[in-house]
Protein backbone atom coordinates (compact mmCIF):
# COMPACT_ATOMS: atom_id res chain seq x y z
CA UNK A 1 0.00 0.00 0.00
CA UNK A 2 2.47 2.78 -1.42
CA UNK A 3 1.34 6.20 -1.21
CA UNK A 4 2.08 8.54 -4.35
CA UNK A 5 5.00 10.26 -3.40
CA UNK A 6 3.70 13.89 -5.89
CA UNK A 7 3.16 15.41 -2.82
CA UNK A 8 1.80 19.31 -3.50
CA UNK A 9 2.66 20.94 -0.12
CA UNK A 10 2.23 23.81 -2.12
CA UNK A 11 -1.89 23.51 -2.40
CA UNK A 12 -1.43 20.39 -0.11
CA UNK A 13 -2.91 17.11 -3.02
CA UNK A 14 -1.42 13.97 -3.76
CA UNK A 15 -1.89 13.29 -7.82
CA UNK A 16 -2.17 9.50 -9.13
CA UNK A 17 -1.80 9.07 -12.69
CA UNK A 18 -4.71 6.70 -13.95
CA UNK A 19 -5.81 5.12 -17.10
CA UNK A 20 -8.85 4.42 -18.67
CA UNK A 21 -10.57 2.70 -21.32
CA UNK A 22 -9.52 4.17 -24.28
CA UNK A 23 -5.91 3.74 -22.57
CA UNK A 24 -5.37 7.92 -21.92
CA UNK A 25 -3.97 8.41 -19.19
CA UNK A 26 -5.71 10.68 -16.17
CA UNK A 27 -4.55 12.49 -13.30
CA UNK A 28 -6.44 12.18 -10.04
CA UNK A 29 -6.65 13.46 -6.74
CA UNK A 30 -5.15 10.82 -4.48
CA UNK A 31 -5.21 12.72 -1.09
CA UNK A 32 -5.32 16.08 0.35
CA UNK A 33 -3.76 17.16 2.96
CA UNK A 34 -6.27 17.79 6.18
CA UNK A 35 -8.07 21.69 5.91
CA UNK A 36 -5.00 22.62 3.55
CA UNK A 37 -5.95 25.21 0.80
CA UNK A 38 -7.39 22.82 -2.25
CA UNK A 39 -9.67 20.63 0.09
CA UNK A 40 -10.49 24.33 1.50
CA UNK A 41 -11.07 25.85 -1.69
CA UNK A 42 -13.68 22.86 -2.95
CA UNK A 43 -10.86 19.95 -4.50
CA UNK A 44 -12.05 16.87 -3.59
CA UNK A 45 -10.54 13.10 -3.43
CA UNK A 46 -11.07 11.48 -6.88
CA UNK A 47 -11.52 14.96 -8.84
CA UNK A 48 -9.53 14.99 -12.06
CA UNK A 49 -7.26 17.83 -12.77
CA UNK A 50 -7.94 19.54 -16.02
CA UNK A 51 -6.31 22.55 -16.25
CA UNK A 52 -3.63 24.68 -14.73
CA UNK A 53 -3.48 28.47 -15.20
CA UNK A 54 -5.46 27.68 -18.35
CA UNK A 55 -3.49 25.19 -19.73
CA UNK A 56 -4.85 21.30 -20.77
CA UNK A 57 -2.85 19.10 -18.69
CA UNK A 58 -4.75 15.97 -19.94
CA UNK A 59 -1.53 14.07 -21.28
CA UNK A 60 1.17 15.35 -18.98
CA UNK A 61 2.87 12.99 -15.80
CA UNK A 62 2.04 13.80 -12.38
CA UNK A 63 5.53 15.16 -11.46
CA UNK A 64 5.01 17.71 -14.45
CA UNK A 65 1.81 19.08 -12.95
CA UNK A 66 3.42 19.32 -10.06
CA UNK A 67 5.43 21.86 -10.64
CA UNK A 68 2.85 23.65 -12.32
CA UNK A 69 1.46 24.05 -9.53
CA UNK A 70 4.31 24.83 -7.14
CA UNK A 71 5.15 28.36 -6.66
CA UNK A 72 5.95 31.27 -4.13
CA UNK A 73 4.00 31.09 -0.84
CA UNK A 74 1.02 33.65 -1.40
CA UNK A 75 0.63 33.63 -4.85
CA UNK A 76 -2.37 31.91 -6.56
CA UNK A 77 -2.71 29.25 -8.75
CA UNK A 78 -5.77 28.13 -11.04
CA UNK A 79 -6.87 24.85 -11.25
CA UNK A 80 -10.05 23.46 -13.41
CA UNK A 81 -11.08 20.10 -11.78
CA UNK A 82 -14.22 17.58 -13.07
CA UNK A 83 -16.08 16.10 -9.93
CA UNK A 84 -15.84 12.36 -10.02
CA UNK A 85 -15.92 10.73 -13.56
CA UNK A 86 -19.39 11.99 -14.47
CA UNK A 87 -19.54 15.59 -12.31
CA UNK A 88 -19.53 18.85 -13.42
CA UNK A 89 -16.33 20.83 -13.89
CA UNK A 90 -15.16 23.78 -12.20
CA UNK A 91 -12.94 26.47 -11.55
CA UNK A 92 -11.11 26.97 -8.50
CA UNK A 93 -8.43 29.92 -7.43
CA UNK A 94 -5.97 28.34 -4.80
CA UNK A 95 -3.74 30.11 -3.12
CA UNK A 96 -0.32 28.34 -2.30
CA UNK A 97 0.44 28.87 1.17
CA UNK A 98 3.06 26.60 3.74
CA UNK A 99 1.05 24.55 5.41
CA UNK A 100 1.07 23.43 9.13
CA UNK A 101 2.39 19.95 8.75
CA UNK A 102 -0.24 17.64 9.85
CA UNK A 103 0.74 14.38 10.19
CA UNK A 104 -2.61 12.85 9.21
CA UNK A 105 -2.93 11.77 5.72
CA UNK A 106 -6.23 9.84 4.81
CA UNK A 107 -8.78 8.97 2.00
CA UNK A 108 -11.08 6.28 1.59
CA UNK A 109 -10.52 3.06 -0.63
CA UNK A 110 -12.61 0.49 -2.01
CA UNK A 111 -12.53 -3.04 -1.02
CA UNK A 112 -13.56 -6.93 -1.65
CA UNK A 113 -14.35 -5.66 -5.84
CA UNK A 114 -16.13 -2.34 -4.57
CA UNK A 115 -18.43 -4.03 -1.77
CA UNK A 116 -17.11 -2.45 1.24
CA UNK A 117 -15.77 1.43 1.89
CA UNK A 118 -12.40 1.23 3.86
CA UNK A 119 -10.77 4.32 5.72
CA UNK A 120 -7.20 4.38 5.15
CA UNK A 121 -5.32 6.80 7.79
CA UNK A 122 -2.00 7.46 8.09
CA UNK A 123 -0.23 9.10 10.91
CA UNK A 124 3.18 10.04 10.61
CA UNK A 125 3.96 11.39 14.07
CA UNK A 126 2.28 12.26 17.32
CA UNK A 127 2.87 16.08 17.62
CA UNK A 128 0.63 18.69 18.41
CA UNK A 129 -1.67 18.75 15.61
CA UNK A 130 -2.35 14.55 15.94
CA UNK A 131 -5.31 14.23 18.43
CA UNK A 132 -7.53 16.58 16.45
CA UNK A 133 -6.71 15.78 12.83
CA UNK A 134 -7.28 12.38 13.53
CA UNK A 135 -10.40 13.04 14.77
CA UNK A 136 -11.61 14.93 12.12
CA UNK A 137 -10.22 12.12 9.48
CA UNK A 138 -12.04 9.33 11.25
CA UNK A 139 -15.20 11.63 11.25
CA UNK A 140 -15.04 12.51 7.65
CA UNK A 141 -14.12 9.23 6.67
CA UNK A 142 -17.19 7.81 8.60
CA UNK A 143 -19.62 10.69 6.72
CA UNK A 144 -18.22 8.91 3.51
CA UNK A 145 -19.16 5.61 4.27
CA UNK A 146 -16.24 4.00 5.64
CA UNK A 147 -16.98 0.75 7.49
CA UNK A 148 -13.79 -0.31 8.09
CA UNK A 149 -10.33 1.32 9.28
CA UNK A 150 -6.66 0.80 8.71
CA UNK A 151 -3.93 2.73 10.73
CA UNK A 152 -1.04 3.16 9.15
CA UNK A 153 1.47 3.38 11.72
CA UNK A 154 4.74 2.10 9.71
CA UNK A 155 7.94 4.50 9.89
CA UNK A 156 5.99 6.43 12.63
CA UNK A 157 9.18 6.58 15.58
CA UNK A 158 6.92 8.42 18.10
CA UNK A 159 6.94 11.50 19.55
CA UNK A 160 4.18 13.27 22.27
CA UNK A 161 3.30 10.21 24.25
CA UNK A 162 0.00 11.62 25.75
CA UNK A 163 -1.15 12.10 22.36
CA UNK A 164 -0.32 8.66 21.46
CA UNK A 165 -2.67 7.44 24.87
CA UNK A 166 -5.32 9.42 23.69
CA UNK A 167 -5.40 8.08 20.30
CA UNK A 168 -5.67 4.54 21.69
CA UNK A 169 -8.14 5.91 23.72
CA UNK A 170 -10.57 6.49 20.70
CA UNK A 171 -10.65 3.07 19.38
CA UNK A 172 -11.26 1.53 23.30
CA UNK A 173 -14.51 1.11 25.65
CA UNK A 174 -14.88 3.08 29.13
CA UNK A 175 -12.53 1.19 31.57
CA UNK A 176 -10.56 -0.82 29.25
CA UNK A 177 -6.38 -0.90 29.66
CA UNK A 178 -4.56 1.50 27.62
CA UNK A 179 -1.10 0.74 28.56
CA UNK A 180 0.59 0.02 32.43
CA UNK A 181 3.76 1.76 33.45
CA UNK A 182 5.76 0.13 35.41
CA UNK A 183 8.96 1.10 38.14
CA UNK A 184 10.88 1.18 41.41
CA UNK A 185 9.08 4.48 42.32
CA UNK A 186 5.33 3.82 43.15
CA UNK A 187 4.34 7.45 41.27
CA UNK A 188 5.48 5.36 38.36
CA UNK A 189 2.69 2.25 38.84
CA UNK A 190 -0.13 3.52 37.15
CA UNK A 191 -2.79 1.73 35.02
CA UNK A 192 -3.75 3.71 32.04
CA UNK A 193 -7.61 3.29 31.60
CA UNK A 194 -10.18 4.81 28.66
CA UNK A 195 -12.22 6.95 30.22
CA UNK A 196 -15.42 7.27 27.48
CA UNK A 197 -17.11 5.60 24.83
CA UNK A 198 -15.08 4.91 21.67
CA UNK A 199 -15.52 7.47 18.67
CA UNK A 200 -14.74 4.60 16.10
CA UNK A 201 -16.48 0.77 17.28
CA UNK A 202 -15.42 -1.02 13.34
CA UNK A 203 -12.95 -3.08 12.90
CA UNK A 204 -9.14 -1.70 12.39
CA UNK A 205 -6.22 -3.16 10.74
CA UNK A 206 -2.43 -1.24 12.44
CA UNK A 207 -0.25 -1.50 9.63
CA UNK A 208 3.25 -1.53 11.73
CA UNK A 209 7.41 -1.68 10.50
CA UNK A 210 10.40 -2.38 12.64
CA UNK A 211 10.79 2.08 12.84
CA UNK A 212 6.63 1.83 14.94
CA UNK A 213 8.03 3.07 18.04
CA UNK A 214 7.08 4.24 21.43
CA UNK A 215 4.05 6.26 21.00
CA UNK A 216 3.29 4.21 18.25
CA UNK A 217 3.89 1.03 19.95
CA UNK A 218 1.08 1.81 22.77
CA UNK A 219 -1.42 2.31 20.22
CA UNK A 220 -0.57 -0.81 18.69
CA UNK A 221 -0.28 -2.89 21.29
CA UNK A 222 -3.47 -0.95 22.87
CA UNK A 223 -6.10 -1.55 19.87
CA UNK A 224 -4.25 -5.51 19.84
CA UNK A 225 -4.75 -6.50 23.17
CA UNK A 226 -8.59 -4.94 23.24
CA UNK A 227 -9.11 -6.99 20.41
CA UNK A 228 -9.86 -3.78 18.60
CA UNK A 229 -7.72 -4.31 16.01
CA UNK A 230 -5.20 -7.13 14.24
CA UNK A 231 -1.66 -5.76 13.47
CA UNK A 232 -0.13 -6.22 10.47
CA UNK A 233 3.84 -6.22 8.83
CA UNK A 234 7.03 -6.34 10.48
CA UNK A 235 7.63 -6.74 14.36
CA UNK A 236 8.40 -3.04 15.62
CA UNK A 237 10.95 -1.19 16.90
CA UNK A 238 10.81 -2.09 20.80
CA UNK A 239 11.04 1.65 22.61
CA UNK A 240 9.29 1.95 25.64
CA UNK A 241 11.18 3.68 28.32
CA UNK A 242 9.85 6.87 30.57
CA UNK A 243 13.25 8.59 30.83
CA UNK A 244 13.45 12.19 32.50
CA UNK A 245 16.20 14.59 32.28
CA UNK A 246 17.45 15.74 36.13
CA UNK A 247 19.81 19.46 36.07
CA UNK A 248 23.11 18.98 37.66
CA UNK A 249 24.54 22.20 39.88
CA UNK A 250 27.11 22.82 36.65
CA UNK A 251 24.40 22.90 34.43
CA UNK A 252 24.86 19.96 32.63
CA UNK A 253 22.28 17.58 32.67
CA UNK A 254 21.39 13.67 32.74
CA UNK A 255 18.73 11.46 31.24
CA UNK A 256 17.28 9.20 33.40
CA UNK A 257 15.15 5.69 33.02
CA UNK A 258 12.69 6.26 35.72
CA UNK A 259 10.14 3.18 34.25
CA UNK A 260 9.15 1.62 31.20
CA UNK A 261 5.64 1.08 29.15
CA UNK A 262 3.40 -2.45 29.48
CA UNK A 263 1.14 -3.65 27.22
CA UNK A 264 -2.08 -4.48 28.03
CA UNK A 265 -1.40 -8.30 27.89
CA UNK A 266 1.18 -7.36 30.59
CA UNK A 267 3.70 -7.72 27.87
CA UNK A 268 7.37 -5.54 27.92
CA UNK A 269 7.89 -3.59 25.09
CA UNK A 270 11.22 -2.21 25.67
CA UNK A 271 13.80 -4.31 23.85
CA UNK A 272 11.19 -6.84 22.63
CA UNK A 273 8.64 -4.76 20.04
CA UNK A 274 5.25 -6.08 19.20
CA UNK A 275 4.80 -9.23 16.79
CA UNK A 276 2.62 -8.62 14.36
CA UNK A 277 -0.50 -10.71 13.78
CA UNK A 278 0.11 -11.11 10.00
CA UNK A 279 2.74 -10.47 7.28
CA UNK A 280 0.59 -9.29 4.50
CA UNK A 281 -3.29 -7.73 5.26
CA UNK A 282 -6.11 -10.54 5.45
CA UNK A 283 -9.37 -10.61 3.87
CA UNK A 284 -11.76 -8.67 6.00
CA UNK A 285 -13.62 -11.48 7.35
CA UNK A 286 -10.36 -13.05 8.31
CA UNK A 287 -9.96 -9.73 10.36
CA UNK A 288 -13.36 -10.00 11.92
CA UNK A 289 -12.92 -13.89 12.97
CA UNK A 290 -9.86 -12.96 14.50
CA UNK A 291 -11.17 -10.19 16.26
CA UNK A 292 -14.27 -12.02 17.63
CA UNK A 293 -11.81 -14.77 18.78
CA UNK A 294 -9.86 -12.56 20.88
CA UNK A 295 -12.69 -11.34 22.44
CA UNK A 296 -13.83 -15.10 23.25
CA UNK A 297 -10.77 -15.92 24.60
CA UNK A 298 -10.28 -12.99 27.00
CA UNK A 299 -14.05 -13.67 27.98
CA UNK A 300 -13.14 -16.89 29.19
Amino acid sequence: MRMARYDMTGIGINLREVQDDDGKVKLKVLGLLLDGPAHAAGVRQGDEILAVNGDDIRGKSAIEVSSLLQGPNGTSVKIEVKHRDCGPVQSFEVQRQLVARTPVFYRLEDAENGTMSIGYIRLKEFNALAIKDLVTAMKRLQEMGSSYFILDLRDNLGGLVQAGIEIAKLFLNQGETVTYTVGRDSQHQTTITADAAPLVKDPVIVLVNNKTASASEIVASALHDNCRAVLVGDRTFGKGLIQSVFELDDGSGVVVTIGKYVTPNHMDINGNGIEPDYRSPPAWNEVIKRISQCKMLRQG
